[in-house]
């Protein structure tokens, strides 16, 4: 069988940023040689196929002042297909409190992330808005590519018979409230979304949206606007690190998955290198600090509704903040 074509273009399929790390992870040459194999501008037919299986998708967006947001899109199964390899369809609009329905225009940047909590699939394709229309919005492919199972927790998914008709009133605040630190310090998942934008070919420019799983509490809250968390290693292309490293506005999305609420974070981010405190974190290769702009809370939000089945069984090999601290 011959293989797919992988990346058409001369320049590399990363960015500066994400050259810097995998340059301070010693690993530039060869994961230089795997992007150009498997990142693609275009939907291979087993991403084609996955799209159409999914009750949500997690959507980064950035709006007119730079800011990022990652937001979460749900429907039906098949809301999501793709017409032809260059092309996803998304038969669902966010709800009007939701910042992605104002960044949501022709020709914007979206990073956006299927994944499938039950069976640990996720694909991730970033594009520009080719067309937008009542009933939801049309994606150009400009990159796809897969991602591994690692850290993410297995749950199965039901919609709602309780869910409200319309989502309950939304509730902005720049710093954390008790409920939100909460459902944060209790989480073991989070989606965040990052950008770039550069002098590089437009390849290159764009949102990416990512998944982070860790045991429960591996999102340390440090106070109402600060937030710390351990990047574990990965497919060490560093689309999120090497994003922030260029541009540390990100945005994250934390999901109660008992009642569909979520909570989304505006944020800047520091990528911590070196250090004790990261030298006690089993697992971790660095750590990220986050300052908070903004949090978004809208409560039942989602008419999905998971099960708790496993945790990754990676998340053995990786440690506890109350370990690290009393180390």
């Amino acid at each position: 069988m011959n293989a797919l074509p992988g990346w058409p273009f001369e320049t590399s399929p990363f960015h500066r940023g994400e050259r810097e790390a995998q340059e301070r992870a010693g690993t530039r040459e060869r994961i230089e040689a795997t992007g150009r194999r498997v990142i693609r501008d275009f939907l291979p037919e087993q991403h084609r196929a996955f799209f159409p299986l999914l009750p949500f998708l997690v959507v980064g967006s950035r709006g007119d002042g730079g800011g990022v947001t990652a937001s979460i899109l749900s429907g039906t199964p098949g809301f999501a297909t793709s017409p032809d390899p260059s092309t996803l369809r998304v038969a669902a609009l966010p709800d009007p409190a939701d910042p992605l329905a104002g960044n949501l225009q022709r020709g914007a940047a979206l990073g956006i992330l299927g994944i499938d909590l039950a069976t640990r699939r996720r694909n991730r394709v970033n594009g520009v808005v080719a067309a937008l229309d009542g009933d939801g919005f049309t994606l150009a492919v400009r990159q796809s590519f897969g991602n591994c199972p690692q850290y993410i927790q297995a749950r199965d998914w039901r919609m709602a018979a309780d869910a409200p008709s319309e989502p309950r009133r939304a509730m902005a605040q720049p710093a954390l409230g008790a409920e939100e630190a909460a459902l944060i310090a209790a989480a073991d998942t989070f989606f965040i979304a990052s950008a770039y934008s550069g002098s590089e070919e437009a390849a290159h420019h764009g949102i990416d949206a990512s998944h982070r799983g860790g045991r429960p509490g591996f999102v340390r809250v440090d106070g109402e606007r600060h937030l710390t968390f351990p990047d574990f290693g990965g497919n060490r292309y560093f689309n999120t690190i090497g994003n922030l490293l260029v541009e540390p506005r990100c945005g994250l999305v934390f999901v109660d998955f008992a009642t569909g609420t979520t909570v989304q974070i505006a944020a800047r981010a520091e990528i911590v290198w070196e250090g004790p405190e990261l030298a006690a974190f089993a697992g971790a290769e660095r750590l990220v600090r986050l300052a908070i702009e903004r949090v978004l809370t809208r409560p039942h939000a989602l008419p999905l509704r998971w099960a708790f089945r496993e945790y990754s069984p990676v998340l053995e090999k990786t440690g506890r903040w109350a370990a690290s601290e009393a180390s």
